[in-house]
Order: structure tokens, then C-alpha cells, then sequence
């Protein structure tokens, strides 16, 4: 399985999400979903990697809960399922939209940058083993984030690599996935530095 529905960008996946709960003061977590598309793991890995850094993910808890949401939407994609299921307790959170919006707007232009440098490279290496074990690495760098709650940004490493290998299966850029294996390596280099 390699995600075929993804979109095609960064900047198209920040446009959807963007999207979501159009009119209303307060966007949940099952509208984000729904404008990303149930069938995309890559987007919506991304956009949980996205709401780690806005406030939301400064307030104690938040990152734990995106964590444990990252973990069950890659163990999905770990036993080979078409789209993704999260419980209704996830869906119904929500934030401000105006604010979620705000931050995808300063995301946007470093979008644009980091779309021109994508391409479809390495093709081989989109198998579903590879795809697999890729969301067994998320997984496993998803796990440091409850124990780094206590350490001011020090979550924004393993956010960081879980991100790049977001994008690399919106892209389909094998190289990039190579780049988020190295990434995921410094993560779990750091955290180890960083707790013990």
C-alpha cells in the first residue's frame, strides 16, 4: 500500500486543510480529516506533525494525545489498512480555526520552497514493506514525545522527522525518505542525550 490518493503537494495538503470548517469559530479534528481525505496516512500524518506546533502543542497533555493519535493512524498503515479510524473522543477535539489558519498561512510560503525541491525519486523504494516499516519508525519516534513533554521544544525534533516522512509519501520522494531515516536516527540520538 502506498497511499496513491495522496495529494500531489505540501502546499495542496495545507489548502485542504485549511479548508476545514469553513464559517464555523471552532474547526475539530474530524473536519481536518475529512478536508485531507480518510485515505491519505501521509497528509494526515502531517497535519498532526502540523498542530504539534502551534500552541496547541505547548498546552501539557496536547503533544502526549497527538502522539498516541500519530501512533494509531501509522499502526493502521503498519497492518496494511486502506484508510484510517479514530475514535470519536479524537475527532471531537477542536481548536480555534482562525488561529489554525493563521499558522498554515506562515507554513505556506516555506511550502512553496520545499515543493520545488520534491520530485518523484527512488520509486522503488514505495513498497509495502518499506511503507511499513517506515510507520513502525513514526511509531517508534512518536514515543518520545510523552517523556519530552518535560523539556521545553525539545518535541520539535522527533515532530521534525515524523514530518519529513510525511512528506516523503505525499511526494513519493524516495530520497526524502531516505533523509527522514537519517532524521529519525538524530531523533533517537537526541532524546537518548536529552533523558539520560
Amino acid at each position: 500500500m502506498t497511499d496513491r490518493s495522496a495529494p500531489d503537494n505540501l502546499e495542496k495538503v495545507l489548502d485542504k486543510a485549511a479548508a476545514a470548517g469553513d464559517g464555523t469559530e471552532n474547526v475539530s479534528v474530524s473536519q481536518i480529516m475529512s478536508a485531507v481525505g480518510r485515505r491519505s496516512f501521509g497528509p494526515i500524518m502531517l497535519v498532526i506533525s502540523l498542530i504539534a506546533w502551534t500552541p496547541l502543542g505547548g498546552v501539557p497533555g496536547v503533544p502526549t494525545a497527538l502522539a498516541l493519535t500519530l501512533i494509531l493512524v501509522a499502526g493502521q498503515l503498519v497492518v496494511g489498512m486502506e484508510h484510517f479510524w479514530l475514535p470519536r473522543f479524537v475527532l471531537d477535539r477542536s481548536m480555534n480555526r482562525e488561529r489554525f489558519r493563521k499558522v498554515i498561512g506562515y507554513i505556506k510560503p516555506v511550502a512553496r520552497v520545499i515543493d520545488r525541491v520534491l520530485r518523484e525519486r527512488l520509486q522503488w523504494i514505495f513498497q509495502p514493506i518499506f511503507v511499513r516499516f517506515a510507520a513502525l519508525i513514526c511509531i517508534a519516534v512518536a514515543l518520545t514525545v510523552p517523556p519530552l513533554e518535560v523539556v521545553p521544544f525539545a518535541g520539535v525534533v522527533p515532530w521534525t522527522a515524523i514530518a519529513i516522512f510525511a512528506l516523503a509519501l505525499i511526494a513519493r520522494d524516495g530520497f526524502l525518505a531516505l533523509i527522514a531515516f537519517a532524521v529519525a536516527l538524530g531523533a533517537g540520538y537526541a532524546v537518548f542525550r536529552v533523558l539520560l
